[in-house]
């Protein structure tokens, strides 16, 4: 199966060096963060944004139909209590002690959503006091808990999501990484960048948030003599050079201000720390894709080193390699294997999708129009050389048809699919090699698959 696109500066030709140097550019040349009052393409956002990995700010607009603005919040723009405990107020939620530190972030406690709602009324009654806990509603499953609510939809430039396909459509669904945040004005979130080095999306519902971005590299600055990030950018602590010595080498921070309603992109290895300056509720989603996997791998190397060298001493040891690897896990949420299985499960549902037909999708989100992307070669003989059958179904999962496609509704061309393809290639060829690694043969069968296409 081979790939040829007769479009100039499509995605598909991208190569990593061109990206590399978007991004380099971008940190370069970056003075403020875009605020994007009006529609723009999914092809806009990707080359101006994702390819940069440089973050933006949309318009209300993009979340005015959502049925969470409409029902959740009251005309005064304050959070809808008594709709919120009737319809939730059953469900068991995560709440995280503001004014208190366990580790690098606030410890969290288990309550029901009732219960949130009772002492966030009363809060807010008592004029915020300073010496009561400030308890903020956070990393709530409200998708999985509620799936058939549906509080809102997925903007258009967010729905090529690896993450969340993964988990949708894999064997077992275990996780996701949506989420709804509940807080009183005061509460906030400390210094950090997204799980995986991940994107994120935040819309907010109801309610005004602060956020200090920091682009990749200048957090270096912000971590003490012992190498640990600062827990709150804003303390005395960091002026302190003693504890902090590279502080006054911070260069570049930037205030965000987010209103009601506009949503927040967050691109990969931005650090951040945010604040509700009013009481505030907000849905967000970790996500990754072909633009940032790269970014991802990167991470999760780096991670592994620091390792590798923490328990040097036992290297050794039987088993050292699995160990490191538990470890890794332990501190990022991943190990090499859940990678290179979330890589399998969206390469393997991109090569079946590039199989089933000749042309792009007639989907009006394909800006290049139907018809010029074009797959030489016997297809259907590929395929079932490749998958072992013929069928146009994408997995055994249950929904598998419904939730790859909301997954790919943006991306249902030849060319994002090829660049997604060419991208995993490109990790994977990292990956082929390393010893930390069980499945050798699985990554080497997917890598021959993906180079059949170039």
């Amino acid at each position: 199966m081979e790939f040829h696109c007769c479009v100039d500066n499509c995605p598909s030709t991208l190569q990593q060096e061109d990206i590399y140097e978007r991004r380099k550019q971008n940190l370069s040349s970056f003075k403020s963060v875009d605020y994007v009052s009006e529609e723009i393409s999914y092809e806009d956002f990707f080359l101006r944004y994702l390819i940069p990995n440089k973050p933006c700010v949309f318009s209300c607009k993009h979340t005015r139909h959502w049925r969470s603005r409409a029902e959740w919040v009251d005309e005064q723009g304050k959070p809808k209590f008594e709709f919120l405990k009737t319809n939730f107020g059953n469900a068991k939620v995560p709440v995280a002690i503001c004014n208190e530190k366990e580790f690098d972030s606030h410890p969290k406690v288990e309550q029901t959503f009732s219960d949130y709602l009772e002492y966030w009324q009363d809060y807010i009654s008592n004029s915020y006091p300073s010496d009561n806990q400030c308890l903020y509603l956070k990393d709530w499953h409200f998708v999985r808990a509620f799936p058939e609510y549906n509080a809102y939809k997925t903007p258009l430039y967010f729905c090529s999501d690896w993450l969340n396909e993964f988990w949708d459509t894999g064997e077992s669904s275990k996780d996701d990484y949506r989420f709804v945040y509940m807080g009183p004005k005061g509460s906030w979130t400390p210094f950090h960048a997204d799980v995986l080095h991940s994107y994120s999306w935040s819309a907010n519902i109801c309610g005004k948030k602060q956020w200090l971005l920091f682009p990749p590299g200048e957090e270096v600055h912000l971590r003490d003599k012992f190498g640990n990030l600062a827990f709150d950018v804003t303390s005395e602590d960091v002026h302190n050079p003693e504890m902090y010595p590279n502080y006054q080498k911070l260069s570049q921070q930037y205030k965000v201000v987010q209103h009601p309603g506009e949503i927040i992109f967050v691109p990969s290895g931005w650090h951040h720390q945010v604040w509700n300056v009013e009481d505030t509720i907000s849905i967000n989603h970790n996500w990754l894709n072909g633009c940032s996997i790269d970014l991802t791998w990167n991470f999760l190397k780096r991670n592994l080193k620091d390792v590798e060298n923490e328990i040097s001493d036992c290297r050794g040891m039987e088993g050292w390699n699995q160990q490191c690897q538990v470890v890794l896990k332990s501190l990022t949420g991943s190990d090499y294997t859940d990678f290179f299985e979330l890589c399998n499960n969206i390469g393997t549902k991109h090569l079946q999708f590039l199989s089933q037909s000749d042309i792009c999708s007639t989907n009006e989100e394909c800006d290049r129009g139907v018809g010029h992307c074009k797959i030489k070669g016997s297809q259907k003989e590929e395929q079932k050389e490749m998958t072992g059958n013929t069928s146009a179904e994408v997995s055994q999962h249950p929904n598998a048809d419904l939730e790859f496609q909301e997954h790919f509704v943006p991306l249902n061309n030849k060319c994002h699919s090829v660049f997604d393809l060419n991208r995993l290639r490109i990790v994977l060829e990292s990956l082929v090699d390393t010893e930390q690694l069980e499945c050798q043969k699985e990554v080497q069968n997917l890598l021959h698959q993906l180079n059949s296409v170039f």
